[in-house]
């Protein structure tokens, strides 16, 4: 009944409402209003450590996937099992990836039963207009989850859209085709895409076959916007060694994700309403022995449904947020058993201008109460200083906790089990920044700390030993961040991006042995990027990463790739991993050396 009343007051807001809406200007990076923040504020005067990749950047790295996208920033590790995204798990600051919140259109893609689903609905980059990445404590604004970041995926109008057609061959027997039908062929404020990737696989059972649908359209109720999208995901692929010991060769896996989601931006006058309803559906099946399912099986399937509305005001004294947020979960499941779980969420915040803008401090707070977990308030302060035009100093403060998955709480197989005893993982994080922009250059530089209680990780402390989920006493985790991007020539054809991130962890009262996750974090992350216009036809983009985790050796991974554009059409010749580098990022397993692909797309 209460979700009911709620999804219902979503669409009387709708129908009270008839003034035109107002555009915000957006013309400018500096004037992007930041949908990954409560309030609507411009991106230049934020005060936090905010990434945007518009557009433009994403055709400039030549990037196949939202993985590779998140490979080319630093303080993002992906440790991928398997390749084109099949499996992935995303990472920010040294965090696990349980501690990672990914959005599409402030839709929330959070798994209940396990972290490990959350870029089981990848965003295709055709489809995406920007992506907002906020390192650090996010709980102030999303709630649980964003415990070391949030990436919120903005997807295309779809009266901007385009129809294309894209086929690609590459290594291990690789064929994928995109094809999209945007709103110069439909004719509706609407896009539908579809694409199908299937591949041998680069070592045994590795093969896949992954299928992706999505649809939105733009509805006009009474001159009110309304965006509707619907995203569905199939992924079928053999897990070598994915998952319990890399001796487990035969494992296999099939996931199903859904999407269902209807929100709008109201712009009147001052004020700015933001309502959201949508649905979110994830199934996984695992066999341990892909042609012998009987010896052990796993079914999980969970639904979330989830309502919200958010109100931003603009007045003399700042600029106001105040938001709220209902969602049920439900998970069947032949392992973790059947649970319900119902989430309210609250959150308020300030922001103040001082000294004609010179200074500006945001302070707020979200208070969640969980049907099995009790009560949980975060607070937050931003403060930001701008000493020139140009130039800005920022710091942060912010609260955080995550309440254990169904997966840490009820999993049992024959290597893993998890711990019903678990207390919420917290901790408390803060930010020193300074951030110029000029001359077409951007320079970044922070220093973080999270002090982490109760931190929930999968450890032992004998090799023999069953993996355990458990309540690490204290982890203090410190670093430093450095961020370059620009041209090397005023014409802007030769455009880079150079990024570092320094991590060190300070284990306490522990004497662990053998960590499954929290701990093998990346200690050094460098990541440089080149994209050059070497004609007005022909592009080519170097890309090269140095990775060394805390308890493991480093690699170096270079990829390079050729664009050449010709009328309507687009080549593209890619090579991965050129050097033939041998490397993992998770669980021991092996990924590809070089492989390469070719496509041909066409746009209508």
């Amino acid at each position: 009944m209460k979700l009911f009343f709620l999804t219902c007051s979503f669409f009387i807001i709708f129908n009270s409402i008839q003034s035109q809406i107002d555009t915000l200007n957006t013309k400018k990076l500096e004037e992007v209003i930041i949908q990954s923040s409560r309030i609507d504020i411009p991106f230049s005067e934020n005060s936090r450590n905010i990434r945007v990749i518009s557009r433009n950047d994403l055709i400039n790295m030549n990037v196949a996937n939202l993985i590779e996208t998140f490979q080319k920033i630093s303080g993002i590790d992906v440790r991928q099992r398997g390749v084109n995204g099949t499996q992935a798990d995303l990472y920010i600051r040294g965090g696990t990836f349980d501690q990672t919140l990914l959005l599409v259109d402030g839709f929330k893609l959070d798994d209940p039963q396990t972290g490990h689903h959350s870029l089981n609905l990848i965003i295709p980059i055709q489809l995406i207009e920007r992506v907002e990445v906020i390192k650090g404590s996010a709980a102030r604004v999303f709630g649980q989850n964003a415990y070391t970041g949030a990436i919120n995926i903005v997807t295309i109008d779809p009266a901007k859209s385009k129809s294309k057609i894209k086929f690609l061959k590459g290594s291990y027997n690789q064929n994928h085709f995109q094809g999209l039908l945007g709103n110069n062929i439909l004719k509706s404020n609407s896009f539908s895409y579809y694409s199908y990737n299937e591949s041998d696989g680069y070592r045994y059972n590795t093969d896949h076959i992954n299928k992706e649908f999505f649809f939105k359209k733009k509805i006009f109720l009474k001159k009110i916007p309304l965006n509707f999208l619907s995203y569905f995901s199939d992924r079928k692929f053999g897990a070598n060694g994915f998952y319990a010991s890399p001796d487990a060769t035969d494992q296999y896996e099939e996931t199903q994700g859904s999407l269902v989601g209807l929100n709008s931006i109201i712009n009147k006058n001052n004020l700015i309403i933001k309502p959201k309803v949508y649905w979110r559906r994830n199934q996984d099946e695992y066999i341990y022995i892909r042609n012998n399912p009987s010896i052990y099986r796993n079914l999980h399937l969970n639904n979330k449904i989830a309502t919200s509305l958010d109100f931003s005001l603009l007045s003399n004294f700042g600029v106001t947020g105040l938001g709220f947020e209902y969602s049920k979960i439900y998970l069947r499941s032949n392992n973790l058993g059947n649970r319900n779980r119902e989430i309210s969420n609250a959150f308020i915040e300030h922001l103040f201008y001082l000294f004609d803008s010179k200074i500006d401090i945001t302070i707020g707070g979200s208070y969640n109460k969980y049907s099995d977990f009790g009560n949980y308030f975060y607070p937050g302060i931003d403060l930001g200083v701008n000493l020139t035009k140009n130039v800005k100093f920022y710091s942060s403060f912010g609260s955080t906790f995550r309440i254990p998955s169904y997966t840490d709480l009820f999993y049992q197989d024959k290597t893993t089990i998890g711990n019903i005893k678990l207390v919420p993982e917290s901790a408390k994080n803060y930010e020193l920044g300074f951030r110029l922009n000029k001359n077409k250059m951007l320079y970044n530089i922070s220093f973080f700390k999270r002090n982490s209680e109760n931190l929930i990780d999968y450890v032992k402390d004998d090799v023999e030993d069953l993996w355990q989920a458990r309540n690490i006493s204290s982890l203090n985790t410190t670093g430093a961040e450095l961020d370059i991007s620009g041209s090397l020539a005023e014409s802007g054809k030769h455009k880079y991006n150079i990024g570092y991130t320094f991590i060190e962890n300070s284990k306490f009262n522990s004497k662990l042995s053998f960590s499954k996750y929290a701990i093998n974090s990346l200690k050094h992350h460098l990541i440089m990027n080149l994209n050059s216009y070497l004609n007005p036809s022909l592009i080519v983009n170097i890309s090269y990463r140095f990775l060394k985790r805390i308890d493991d050796d480093s690699y170096n991974i270079m990829d390079l790739s050729l664009i050449y554009n010709l009328s309507k059409w687009k080549f593209t010749l890619s090579s991965y991993n050129i050097f033939s580098q041998v490397y993992y990022e998770t669980n021991l397993v092996t990924m590809p050396k070089n492989n390469s692909s070719f496509s041909i797309e066409y746009i209508f």
